[in-house]
């Protein structure tokens, strides 16, 4: 048989299959088609028409079989018939084209696909029959390109080829339909890309034009109908037009009943008519549009079963329309049904997916969702992040880009309104900037984008108070509110975004016309919210707030009324997960305070206005999806209110807020962060809520809030320090629990990374989200301890009770410095505390305050010079510094003293726990300082402890063993420091020569020349007791910074606070100003000699002012002298000790009276 009989058969073969789709005469084609090529040698005339025939027949084996991996056999058989028929050939167009269609399965010959439809087009002149076909495979290409890589002149000269196609084929030609179609569809994406609406209203002709052409019976009616309906439908969401959405939905149900079950697009019609219902319901909020949509995807999916191509789409897409049926009927099942299906879909869509991005921003979009439904800060981290993920995808010139920026830009603001970081917002202004830049004049999408950038500047004028961000909200909001005009379905949105920054510049410039015209603006907007409307309880309440206002401003008493009913409505509308619940709350006790002060009753009431008002603020406060920073706002304002009118849940207000402020802390990654954050809320919280309790007569209570609320950095990092050998005998689970909260603990121990500035923020905020993670986590395991029995109260708040047990060795004396009034407390061990009502306020205990700054640490005192040692306070101080000493004996701890005698007898010990102001006092050196006057140091042997939770921790007996590790560390000249302190190596060699010889003491000395940063931290963590010789600095703006100056770099609070040092037993800080704390957040009690006590040192000696060598070399042998007297080391004897060197000292009239007192003891 000859090559030519041969491939007649072939391609008789072949059109047979193309009419049967029986692929035994596929197979048989390509026999007998390759038995041709092999009989047409390489010389052969028909050699490059037998390759042809051949790579077209295996070409179609590929796509019946799905063997795309094959295709390279017909391409490569396609490129050896091109290289036979050079240019001028005039079969060389026809193997362009067929190469071309072989290519377009890898998107990476694309280019190249396009050059070889160029080439062959100009084989065909304007008459040729196959023109009109290569112009619009050509403009389909590009449109692809564009699509792919998104060049803005792929998309217009696809544009201009498919009109050139579309007049080759003029009314009457068989393929008009076709060109019509295709010009239709690029012209909708230059519309979608643009915002033209010339070009969409052009598409929207043209797809009409070709369904008229494809009547009833014809078998692309379907996809004319389904084309139609798309256009019409984005028609419809740039333009708002009723008419457009209901004709979109017959459209996609004409071309559902021409689809079906079995029919290959089913699944696409399924889809899209389910899409345009969803878009219907959001619209109208007809229940029957959504529960169709729900079950048409649901359907859709059912067809596109693990593996098929577009099941991530349907994924997808059910997965929206679930959460838009969550958002309107708050069922959480929909919501967390959305949450998986956009994971799935996720998951099919891996890094190089083309829809990755899409799926990457949806599934932030729901999660975000959940987020305002439930409050869970670990969804809105997860958003962040996914938006982060999507906009990397989506870099400049992607037609998408925009969006995303959009999107990422307001969940950072929802952020900000939950955290309040700063840096939040700014990336959030920065962000909606470059957004609007994307969308210029005359971009369907640029009126969304004025309103969120107006939205978020409003936000930054409230928290910062920027004149210019809040005029160019308002400008922002009037533009936006131009391009919505009359029907338009986001016109309410628009409405009510301008009232609201006209409102908020009312309150700060106080212009009338601004309110007037608010509230016009918000009624426009409440009554294109009907019943039945998703964000009718939103108007609601930003109309109920603006009539509260108006009624303060005019006194009207028909604008209190209004804004009582528009807020009731309003809670009646919203879910018990909705975070708007909290606004609500605060605003309706707003409203019943104004009712209150104005003499008034709400609607239809005798009631109590303000029970009412502190009722709602109560529930504020404990609407959990509120967010803990919101929450916390509301209970503070309870606190204020409850206050200023003396109510009965006074108490518990402050405790809510000292609750609250603990857990919004508690998520801080890192010390210092949680002391700047300490610093936006009142540092007077504890003692206010003491000095409540005190008022109610409850003493002991007033002991508890103060152990709860007061040294809240150092009582979460000994949270994390906690002991459970107790479980270790309670069973399988305890022993789990036990052994996961030590290691979650150790893993929230540990110091947060240091970003170096310029780190991608993505890197900052993934670190912060698993740190929020870890704390949810521990809190849970937590929960679980509790449940075990004998373990209820695990770390919570410590009774009373448990309290006392710190008065064990002497009498703590409690004192508490509020505005209301400043009072004693003294706690002792087995009877009632006694409390004694000061006749010092604070005002002038804050005078006192300064009066012995200044005394003990004179202004015009000689600066030292750079050589020399620092001197003592002259002896010209000594007279102010008495008088500021007697009147703190005189106004505070002589009352103290005189009730003293029925719980500690003269010369035993006490220990101080001052509050607020009393921490900056010299309270162990008060008395009356004249002939004859008393002393206390004569009468008692002082102490001091930061809490009466730290003195019980203290006191807890470890197992020691001989010789005792003690480690001397001296350092004489710092890095920074000009002059050398003379006496610390002598003072080294003196504390070695006055303790007790080995075996007693195994004694390190860490001279000068070795005492570098890492060095002391190997002493500190290698011995239990410890004497420091050096600089020290309190740094009065970042106190977790103050530190022992080493060789190389400072040892720093924050260094030590780190360690574990719950074996150690004694620290002496021959150091300046080692005891003096914040005086921002003074309850914090941040120093030093409190770290070393806090990380687990029972017995701390410091300083709490400048001292000089000549005071430290006589107080350091008089100390050790009677430390070490009965040739053993107790810990437990060094507040005596102490006692007895400063009475030493005290004996000598040429030491100035500031350096006899400038030593304290902290601890046992």
């Amino acid at each position: 048989m000859d090559a030519l009989v041969l491939t007649d058969a072939g391609h008789r073969l072949l059109a047979r299959f193309r009419r049967t789709r029986n692929t035994r005469d596929l197979d048989q084609s390509i026999t007998h088609l390759e038995r041709a090529s092999d009989l047409c040698a390489i010389d052969h005339p028909c050699h490059p028409a037998a390759l042809f025939n051949l790579a077209s027949a295996k070409f179609v084996n590929c796509q019946v079989n799905g063997t795309y991996l094959d295709l390279d056999i017909p391409i490569s058989l396609f490129q050896d018939a091109l290289a036979l028929r050079p240019a001028g050939h005039p079969d060389r167009p026809t193997t362009q084209l067929h190469l071309a269609i072989s290519l377009l399965d890898d998107p990476h010959d694309l280019d190249e696909v396009i050059s070889l439809h160029h080439d062959a087009l100009r084989y065909y002149d304007s008459m040729h029959a196959r023109r009109g076909h290569l112009l619009g495979n050509l403009g389909s290409l590009l449109n692809t390109r564009y699509r792919r890589q998104g060049n803005n002149q792929d998309l217009d000269d696809a544009v201009m080829l498919h009109r050139d196609a579309l007049a080759l084929r003029p009314v009457g030609h068989p393929r008009r339909s076709s060109s019509l179609n295709n010009l239709a569809n690029v012209l909708s994406t230059r519309f979608e890309h643009r915002g033209n609406g010339q070009d969409l209203d052009d598409a929207a002709m043209l797809h009409r034009d070709t369904l008229a052409l494809r009547p009833v019976g014809h078998p692309h009616r379907s996809s004319s109908l389904n084309n139609l309906a798309n256009v019409l439908s984005t028609r419809f969401e740039h333009r708002g037009n009723g008419q457009d959405l209901d004709d979109a939905a017959m459209l996609h149900r004409d071309a559902l009943a021409l689809r079906p079950v079995g029919h290959p697009d089913r699944s696409s019609s399924l889809n899209n008519l389910a899409t345009v219902l969803s878009t219907r319901f959001e619209h109208r909020g007809n229940d029957q549009d959504m529960d169709d949509a729900v079950m048409l995807h649901r359907d859709a999916l059912a067809i596109r079963p693990v593996g098929h191509p577009d099941r991530s789409m349907s994924l997808h897409n059910l997965a929206n329309v679930l959460s838009t049926s969550f958002k309107h009927r708050g069922n959480d099942q929909d919501l967390d049904d959305a949450v998986m299906l956009h994971r799935d879909a996720l998951a099919l869509r891996p890094v190089g997916h083309p829809d990755r991005s899409s799926s990457l921003n949806s599934y932030a979009s729901v999660l975000s969702t959940r987020f305002e439904h439930q409050g869970n800060d670990q969804n809105m981290d997860d958003a962040v992040m996914l938006y982060r993920d999507a906009l990397a995808l989506r870099p400049v010139g992607h037609p998408h880009r925009s969006s995303s920026l959009n999107n990422l830009a307001n969940v950072l603001s929802t952020r900000f309104d939950h955290r309040g970081n700063d840096q939040d917002l700014d990336d959030a202004v920065m962000l909606h900037r470059d957004a609007l830049a994307l969308h210029s004049v005359g971009h369907p999408d640029r009126s969304m984008s004025l309103n969120n950038l107006a939205n978020v500047l409003s936000t930054r004028f409230k928290h910062r108070g920027n004149d210019q961000d809040l005029d160019d909200a308002a400008m922002l909001h009037r533009d936006a509110l131009a391009l919505h005009s009359v029907g338009h379905p986001d016109r309410s949105m628009s409405l009510n975004n301008l009232a609201s920054v006209l409102s908020t510049r009312f309150k700060h410039r106080g212009n009338d016309q601004d309110l007037d015209d608010a509230a016009m603006l918000q009624m426009d907007a409440l009554a294109l919210r009907p019943v039945g409307h998703p964000d009718r309880s939103s108007s609601l309440i930003n109309l109920g707030n603006l009539l509260s206002t108006r009624f303060e401003r005019r006194r009207d008493r028909e604008d209190l009324h209004g804004s009582q009913e528009k807020l009731r409505c309003a809670l009646t509308l919203l879910t018990q997960h909705d975070p708007r619940l909290l606004i609500v709350h605060r605003s309706l006790a707003n409203v019943y305070m104004l009712f209150h002060q104005s003499g008034l009753n709400g609607t239809g009431e005798h009631i109590d206005s303000s029970a009412a008002a502190m009722h709602h603020l109560q529930a504020a406060a404990n609407v959990v999806s509120g967010g803990l920073l919101s929450r916390l706002r509301a209970s503070l304002f309870w606190v204020n209110k409850a206050h200023e009118h003396s109510h009965a849940t006074e108490l518990e207000a402050y405790t809510t807020s000292m609750q609250l402020l603990d857990a919004y802390m508690s998520a801080r990654a890192s010390v210092s962060s949680r002391h700047n954050v300490m610093k936006y809320f009142p540092n007077t919280l504890a003692v206010d809520a003491a000095s409540c309790a005190l008022r109610s007569g409850d003493v002991c209570r007033a002991i508890e809030l103060l152990e709860q609320g007061r040294t809240l950095i150092w009582t979460q990092m000994t949270r994390l320090r906690t002991p459970l050998d107790g479980l270790q005998d309670l069973g399988d689970h305890a022993v789990a629990l036990m052994k996961k909260f030590r290691d979650l603990s150790s893993l929230l121990n540990t110091p947060p990374m240091n970003y170096q500035e310029g780190t991608p923020s993505v890197n900052v905020e993934a670190e912060a989200s698993r740190y929020r993670r870890l704390v949810e986590d521990w809190n849970r395991v937590v929960e679980g301890i509790r449940d075990i029995e004998g373990f209820s109260r695990f770390l919570l708040p410590p009774l009373f009770s448990d309290l006392q047990h710190a008065a064990r060795d002497g009498p703590v004396v409690v004192l508490v410095a509020s505005k209301s009034s400043c009072d004693a407390i003294i706690v002792p061990h087995n009877q009632p505390p006694m409390n004694i009502k000061l006749r010092i306020n604070l005002e002038r205990l804050q005078h006192l305050v300064v009066k012995l700054q200044r005394a003990s640490q004179p202004q015009a005192a000689p600066k030292p010079a750079p050589e020399t040692t620092p001197k003592s306070a002259p002896k010209s101080t000594h007279l102010p510094l008495m008088k500021a000493l007697t009147e703190l004996w005189d106004d505070v701890v002589r009352p103290v003293v005189d009730n003293l005698g029925g719980f500690a007898p003269p010369g035993s010990r006490i220990w101080w726990c001052p509050t607020g102001a009393f921490n900056f006092l010299p309270l162990h050196a008060a008395g009356a300082y004249r002939r004859g006057g008393q002393l206390l140091s004569k009468l008692y042997i002082s102490s001091y402890t930061p809490s009466l939770t730290a003195l019980i921790r203290a006191r807890r007996s470890h197992d020691r063993s001989l010789p005792v590790p003690f480690a001397a560390i001296g350092q004489n000249h710092p890095a920074g420091h000009s002059f050398t302190l003379e006496f610390v190596e002598p003072e080294l060699d003196l504390v070695q020569k006055l303790l007790p010889p080995p075996p007693t003491v195994a004694f390190t000395k860490i001279t000068s020349v070795d005492s570098t940063k890492s060095r002391a931290l190997r002493a500190l963590r290698d011995n239990t007791w410890l004497h420091f010789s050096c600089h020290g600095t309190q740094n009065y703006t970042e106190p977790f910074k103050s530190a022992f100056l080493m060789l190389d770099q400072p040892l720093s609070l924050l260094d030590i606070s780190q360690m574990d040092l719950s074996r150690h037993e004694f620290a002496f800080l021959s150091a300046c100003e080692t005891a003096v704390g914040d005086l921002n957040t003074p309850d914090e009690v941040i120093h030093l000699a409190a770290s070393l006590q806090f990380a687990g040192v029972q017995s701390v000696v410091g300083t709490l002012w400048e001292v000089n060598d000549h005071t430290v070399q006589r107080l350091v042998e008089a100390f050790y002298n009677n430390l070490c007297e009965k040739g053993t080391m107790d810990s437990q004897r060094a507040a005596q000790a102490l006692h007895k060197a400063v009475q030493l000292l005290a004996g000598d009239e040429k030491m100035p009276l500031d350096q006899r007192i400038v030593f304290i003891h902290i601890g046992i």
